[in-house]
């Protein structure tokens, strides 16, 4: 598990712009079986979370389409959540980050690692409101 205060700032990046930190699988379940749409973050320390992840979720959510409920998890911290939320984006393998849309407890868009690790901000952006677009 990775420390506190390396997670923290990463956390932060997300938090501070409106997206609720799901800690515990409780909150996991509420957040994803509610009625509506929720976007689920699965944040990480790595490089391409801090570059091509984070900017493009915080880009998309500006759109004027967005998920009833902005949500994270963050992988390497929070172990039981990030697992949980896992087990709601199968048959998609665990993937740090990857970013996850659910409409009415339903996963109906998954973006993986490979589709985040070196593309633009703006392509994973448009990729992200497009799906908006479509079910929120």
């Amino acid at each position: 598990m990775y420390p506190e205060q390396l997670v923290k700032p990463m956390k932060e990046d997300l938090t501070t712009v409106g997206f609720e930190e799901l800690s515990t699988p409780e909150l996991v379940d509420e957040a994803i079986k509610a009625e509506g749409t929720t976007l689920v973050v699965v944040n990480s320390v790595c490089g391409c979370a801090a570059g091509n992840a984070r900017p493009a979720v915080k880009h998309a959510v500006q759109h004027a389409t967005k998920p009833d409920r902005l949500t994270t998890v963050f992988a390497g911290f929070d172990i039981e959540a990030t697992a949980h939320a896992r087990q709601y984006m199968a048959p998609y393998p665990p993937s740090s980050p990857s970013i996850a849309l659910f409409k009415d407890g339903k996963l109906v868009h998954f973006i993986e690692r490979h589709q985040i690790e070196g593309r633009p901000v703006e392509l994973i952006a448009k990729n992200l409101t497009h799906a908006f677009d479509t079910y929120c």
